[in-house]
């Protein structure tokens, strides 16, 4: 079994928090603050698409990153 197919295992049998990393310098450190809490969470990158995820998160964080959301090449989530 892949450590994918345990990860999405384990998203299913507890509420998930799904934070998608747009490149912050503090996005390990939300998932580590997040975790400490006594929540499951995974952190994907932000091309992620959530139609492909292999469990139904109960939220999600969007980690920022140093881009300004009206750049033209600032990374965006996948629409679907």
């Amino acid at each position: 079994m892949s450590s994918t197919e345990v990860a999405a295992q384990v998203a299913n049998m507890y509420d998930t928090i799904l934070i998608l990393d747009f490149g912050s310098q503090y996005s390990h450190l939300i998932t580590r603050r997040i975790r400490e809490a006594g929540v499951y969470c995974e952190l994907l990158p932000c091309t992620q698409k959530i139609s492909e995820l292999k469990f139904k998160p109960k939220g999600v964080v969007l980690s920022g990153s140093p881009y300004s959301i009206t750049d033209k090449d600032a990374p965006h989530v996948d629409p679907e």
